[in-house]
C-alpha cells in the first residue's frame, strides 16, 4: 500500500468494499451512494480539528518539547485540563517512533508553550503521557491555541498542513485532536445524492483522538477516552431507522465508538454528552452500527482492531492483501473501505477459533502428561 501525501482525490479515491457475506469488490468514492439503501441512516462526525500541537520549552531544564493534546474527559470549551503527549526536540518531520523522550517531568513542572503556560498536573505510567492544566483564563487558553498551535501531523505528509486542510466539509465545533478523516469522503453533492436515494443523514460531534504515540506500549492503550455529543435529533433518527429495519452506517471509527457507547440493547441511543471508553475489537458485539466507512488502516492499530468487530480476521487479511496489491493509500488522506457487519460469519469464526484453542490446549496437556510419565 502507498502512503498518502495529499488529501484524497475526490471521486478518484478508491473504495474497497466488503459486504455482509464477506465478498470483496473494488469501487470508487463516487459509488458510495449506490452502496446505501432507501431507509438507511448515514451518521458522520462533524467535529472540526483543533490546532493541538504546541512547540515550547520545559521551564525547569530549558529543553525543547512538543506537546500534543490528546483528550479531555468533558465536552465543550470550558476545559483547561487535557491529557497530552510530550515529545522531546523535533517536530512532525521525524516519525513519532524516532522522536526522543521528553526531559524528565515531575508534577508541578511548567511548560512554556508560546503565550501559554501549562502545569504538569499528573504523571501516568509512560514518560510521554501526562495531564496538563493551562493556567490562564479560558479565553486566553483558546486564543493561545489558535495563535500558537498547529494541527497534529505525521511524517508521511511532508509539507506543513494548514488547519483548514484538516477540516471536513461538514466541520463545525473544533473539539477533535486529529481529523475525523473518513468525513473527507463527504461533500454536499454526495449528501444530496443520499437524499435522492431515500437515505437519511445525521451528525454527532466526537472529539477524535490521536492515532499514534510513537511507542508500541503506549499505542496499545489507544484509543484514549474520547468525549462526544449526540443531538436528540440524531438519537431519534437512529431509533426510528432501527425500528424500520434500516441500517446505521457510520462514517468513521469515532462514530462507531460514540454510537456504541451511547447505545443499549433495545437499539436506543442516549442523546447528550458522553464518554467513549475502552476498545472495540473482535470480541465486541455491535448493537447499533451495521456498516462502516473508514480509511485504510494498518494491522495492529486501534482503528484496524475496530474493523474486527465487523468482519473476520480472514476477510480483513484478504482486504489488506488486496489493498496492497492495488496500491491503496494509507492514513487520513488516503483511500477508504466500506465494511458491512458480517455478524454470523464473525460469530462462527470466533467459535471455530475458540474450539481450536481448546483442542490445542488439550493436546499440549496430553503431550506433557505422556512425557512426564514416560
Amino acid at each position: 500500500m502507498k502512503t498518502a501525501t495529499v488529501r484524497a482525490r475526490g471521486n478518484e479515491t478508491k473504495l474497497l468494499v466488503i459486504d455482509e457475506r464477506g465478498q470483496l469488490s473494488h469501487r470508487l468514492r463516487a459509488d458510495l451512494p449506490s452502496l446505501v439503501r432507501p431507509g438507511d441512516l448515514v451518521v458522520a462526525n462533524d467535529a472540526a480539528t483543533l490546532p493541538a500541537s504546541l512547540q515550547g520549552t520545559h521551564a525547569r531544564s530549558g529543553e525543547p518539547v512538543e506537546v500534543r493534546l490528546a483528550g479531555h474527559s468533558s465536552f465543550g470549551f470550558r476545559v483547561r485540563r487535557f491529557t497530552a503527549l510530550v515529545f522531546g526536540s523535533g517536530d512532525y518531520r521525524t516519525p513519532t517512533e524516532r522522536r526522543p523522550q521528553p526531559p524528565a517531568l515531575s508534577e508541578g513542572d511548567e511548560l512554556r508553550l508560546g503565550s501559554l503556560r501549562a502545569t504538569v498536573a499528573q504523571l501516568h505510567s509512560h514518560p510521554r503521557l501526562v495531564d496538563l492544566r493551562f493556567e490562564q483564563p479560558l479565553e486566553q487558553v483558546w486564543e493561545g491555541l489558535a495563535r500558537h498551535g498547529r494541527p497534529i501531523q505525521y511524517a508521511y505528509v511532508l509539507d506543513p498542513l494548514p488547519i483548514w486542510d484538516t477540516w471536513t466539509s461538514i466541520a463545525s465545533r473544533p473539539v477533535a485532536f486529529e481529523a475525523p478523516s473518513a468525513g473527507f469522503l463527504l461533500d454536499w453533492a454526495m449528501l444530496r445524492a443520499f437524499r435522492s436515494c431515500g437515505v437519511h443523514f445525521a451528525t454527532l460531534t466526537h472529539a477524535a483522538g490521536i492515532s499514534s504515540t510513537g511507542d508500541d506500549e503506549l499505542d496499545r492503550l489507544l484509543p484514549f477516552d474520547e468525549s462526544f455529543l449526540i443531538p436528540a435529533e440524531t438519537a431519534a433518527l437512529v431509533h426510528r431507522t432501527k425500528q424500520d429495519k434500516g441500517r446505521i452506517i457510520a462514517v468513521g471509527t469515532t462514530v462507531v465508538r460514540a454510537l456504541e457507547a451511547a447505545g443499549d440493547d433495545s437499539a436506543r441511543v442516549r442523546p447528550g454528552p458522553g464518554l467513549a471508553t475502552g476498545r472495540i475489537d473482535a470480541g465486541s458485539s455491535l448493537r447499533i452500527v451495521d456498516a462502516l466507512v473508514s480509511g485504510i488502516h494498518e494491522p495492529g492499530t486501534s482503528h484496524y482492531q475496530l474493523l474486527r468487530a465487523f468482519q473476520s480476521d480472514e476477510r480483513l487479511e484478504e482486504m489488506t492483501r488486496d489493498a496492497d496489491a492495488k496500491d491503496y493509500r494509507l492514513h487520513e488522506f488516503g483511500d477508504a473501505v466500506f465494511i458491512e457487519n458480517d455478524r454470523q460469519g464473525r460469530a462462527s469464526g470466533r467459535y471455530a477459533s475458540s474450539f481450536i484453542v481448546r483442542i490445542n490446549a488439550i493436546q499440549r496437556a496430553f503431550d506433557l502428561a505422556r512425557a512426564s510419565s514416560g
